[in-house]
């Protein structure tokens, strides 16, 4: 990505040759040479940093400065250097004093540093979600099973590229952690993350968060301030229940992802969105998408590559991994070192937890709170839902029309995994002997389920 560089300068020989110069040097400049001549510029773009003389024709730039502070750094130029100038330039924003002659050594220098500060006090206020966020990956992939693999592999495939990615799945079982984890793993990873919940904030307000708005834009609006978007600069913007924005929203977001461009509320300047847009939601957006109720193109464009987390009742074996984990990792009542017995795993197993990963932790830490000092937690220390021990509806997954067989096979799988490999237990669910249990192991090979 290019930075942006308008060159104000009414010496045309200078203003020739600095612009040649930034030019050589990879930065994409636009080079004036009057006030006029930048605000009409500036009406339809915004730069990285600006470089100005400080007695233009049209007007005094230090003058411009004190009515209007710029939002980009500000490097001065003049052919009457003085301390009293240079305190005045500093004052006013700028943020470096210039005399010419100019070594354009001291100017690279000069503007490459303004513009690495510039990228600091951006992201400076995503830096603590960013430590926060440091183990996001591993809280999420904790497990050993085939569904979390195949997860992880979907995840190093698509992490490198700039692609827009869909990830689908119920509640907590770990959408943003699969954003995280597709961000650390792309060459976005040193930039920042943004995580906007589209559910939280209403129509007017996510468009000035999302894009941002001019001063004056609406009552209220003192000064500009920039969006999300822009604070998501070089990083990724990951958008969660993307389901549940306004159809006027929709269709701003949908041309950013076709132009990548967007504008502030009350702008009229195209600005550059230079981020990865990773989505997700836990609604069934195609199916929205033919209601009309989610815009099919807006779909289209974030559904090339879809992730599905899959919930934590189809991967029981990760359950005891992270039970372990949480374990470890909790932040309270560390005065016993616990563990959980196998009746109390077990138990755990079993249940179908609607509200998957979020629930199981929910339960592990209640339940290390009701263990008091007791360094083994047992199945009367765990509490679910209201609605208790209540089995959620089966769910078997084919990627064909399955015969009888294999839907028998499946089933047995899953309530074998469900019931912790306890064979009595699996053949009073199934309502059959535990001898007719065993011999359909033997027939499925099924012996290590």
């Amino acid at each position: 990505m290019k930075r942006r560089i308008l060159l104000i300068e009414d010496d045309r020989t200078l203003n020739r040759l600095l612009a040649t110069e930034l030019r050589r040097e990879g930065f994409a400049v636009t080079s004036v040479d009057t006030w006029a001549a930048a605000d009409a510029w500036l009406a339809d773009h915004e730069p990285h940093l600006l470089i100005t003389d400080v007695r233009l024709p049209d007007a005094d730039t230090l003058e411009r400065l004190r009515a209007e502070p710029f939002d980009y750094p500000v490097v001065v130029l003049t052919a009457y250097g003085s301390i009293r100038d240079a305190v005045e330039a500093m004052k006013a924003g700028a943020v470096e004093y210039l005399v010419k002659p100019v070594n354009t050594d001291a100017l690279l220098m000069v503007i490459r540093k303004a513009l690495d500060q510039a990228d600091l006090r951006r992201e400076h206020q995503f830096c603590l979600r960013r430590l926060e966020a440091k183990e996001g990956n591993q809280r999420f992939m904790v497990g050993i099973s085939p569904a979390l693999d195949r997860v992880k592999e979907l995840i190093e495939a698509v992490a490198p590229s700039d692609m827009s990615v869909l990830i689908q799945g119920e509640s907590g079982s770990g959408k943003e952690l699969v954003a995280r984890a597709i961000h650390d793993q792309s060459p976005r990873a040193k930039r920042a993350f943004v995580a906007v919940d589209c559910c939280t904030l209403q129509e007017k307000l996510f468009e000035s968060e999302l894009f941002g708005h001019e001063r004056g834009a609406f009552t209220g609006a003192e000064r500009q301030k920039k969006g999300l978007i822009e604070g998501a600069e070089g990083g990724t913007l990951f958008l969660d229940e993307i389901g549940e924005i306004d159809p006027s929203i929709q269709a701003k977001l949908l041309r950013v992802l076709e132009t990548g461009t967007f504008r502030r509320v009350g702008g009229t300047r195209d600005l550059e969105a230079h981020v990865r847009v990773v989505a997700a939601t836990n609604r069934d957006l195609e199916a929205m998408s033919h209601a009309g109720s989610f815009r099919a193109d807006l779909y289209f464009r974030l559904s090339g590559f879809i992730i599905e987390t899959p919930p934590l009742r189809e991967r029981r074996e990760d359950i005891p991994y992270l039970v372990e984990h949480f374990l470890r990792h909790h932040n309270f009542s560390r005065r016993v070192n616990k563990t959980f017995s196998n009746a109390a795993i077990r138990e755990l197993v079993a249940y179908d937890w609607p509200g998957n990963v979020r629930e199981l932790k929910n339960v592990v830490e209640r339940a290390v709170i009701l263990s008091r000092d007791k360094k083994t937690v047992r199945p009367e220390h765990l509490t679910f839902g209201r609605g208790g021990r209540q089995q959620a509806k089966v769910v078997l997954r084919f990627d064909h029309d399955p015969t009888l067989e294999e839907l028998e096979a499946a089933y047995l799988r899953l309530q074998l995994e469900k019931q912790s490999g306890r064979r009595a237990r699996v053949a009073e669910v199934l309502d059959v002997s535990e001898r007719n249990i065993y011999r359909l192991i033997k027939r499925y090979d099924l012996a290590n389920a």
